[in-house]
């Protein structure tokens, strides 16, 4: 079903531009509140990380699935003047994801989780990419980029950073393994490295223009 919604809206998004809309705020109204509770259920409640100690179990497999139906919400959200929750529920509840990261999952669930916080911060409106203003345009995208980069700089501010491990095996031609010989220890995924600096560089700079007194950008 997951991957269905998810296959569903990314074949949406490719269609021409005019019927989009409508189509899209069709097929997600039905299911806002559902999508909802399901991401609480999924990543709050009855999330288990060790039912995903192996990146090949049944469960790591389902919470793929559920994070390409995250990502294609984020980009239908571009269709929608005033985006539905559940299209708004992965900056509204950030926090999940950043609690999910810094757990003992699979590497390659914290990998996706990562590069989908990355697109969340890199986001534009249609408004924004057509060099309108992000603030008077899109209030709710501007409301929403405050919630996740508060909660962001809240977790660096603590030891959240400490807790990440960005050395995943290196991915090799027909396996996972180095090759006799090389040794991967120690090398940390600059991919993941990278995406998670801007994370975090992206939200201290647009908490810094949204933040009202000095002291509070200080």
């Amino acid at each position: 079903c997951l991957w269905t919604l998810a296959a569903i809206l990314k074949e949406t998004l490719k269609d021409a531009p005019v019927p989009r809309a409508g189509f899209v705020k069709k097929l997600l109204a039905p299911l806002d509140a559902v999508l909802e509770g399901f991401y609480n259920a999924i990543l709050l409640h009855h999330f288990d990380s060790h039912h995903c100690t192996s990146p090949y179990s049944e469960a790591t497999n389902d919470l793929i699935s559920f994070i390409d139906l995250l990502e294609a919400l984020l980009a239908s959200r571009v269709e929608l003047e005033l985006p539905l929750r559940c299209q708004r529920i992965l900056f509204l509840k950030v926090s999940y994801i950043l609690n999910i990261i810094s757990s003992t999952i699979p590497y390659v669930i914290k990998k996706k989780f990562i590069l989908l916080l990355k697109k969340c911060v890199l986001y534009k409106s249609r408004e924004d990419d057509r060099g309108g203003s992000l603030l008077l345009q899109t209030p709710s995208l501007c409301e929403d980029m405050l919630v996740l980069s508060k909660a962001v700089l809240q977790v660096v501010n603590l030891t959240w950073l400490n807790q990440l491990t960005l050395s995943g095996k290196s991915s090799y031609f027909g396996s996972s393994e180095a090759a006799p010989g090389h040794d991967s220890q120690g090398v940390s995924d600059q991919t993941v490295l990278r995406a998670l600096s801007l994370v975090v560089l992206k939200a201290l700079e647009f908490k810094i223009h949204n933040s009202a007194t000095e002291a509070e950008i200080k």
